[in-house]
């Protein structure tokens, strides 16, 4: 996807999570072609700050060999 761009990602590397705000959750709701009051965004945003921390603590978990294979390379020999 040419130009794609996750609204949310540059609020989830380290404490950033804790920076998002009920003004940015508008926007990018907005963005996103939703029209969400006041009160909806307060409810929402305790779950979008919880949902990028633990996001961003599965990215710091898991490395590059714990994902499985998106291409399965006959010629590799994958025992240990």
């Amino acid at each position: 996807m040419s130009g794609f761009f996750h609204p949310l990602s540059r609020f989830a590397k380290g404490n950033m999570a804790e920076a998002l705000t009920v003004e940015n959750l508008r926007a990018i709701a907005e963005q996103r072609g939703l029209k969400l009051a006041d009160e909806e965004l307060q409810k929402l945003l305790p779950g979008v700050i919880r949902a990028r921390k633990q996001a961003a603590e599965l990215k710091e978990l898991l490395t590059p060999p714990d994902e499985p294979a998106g291409v399965f390379n006959a010629q590799r020999d994958y025992r240990k």
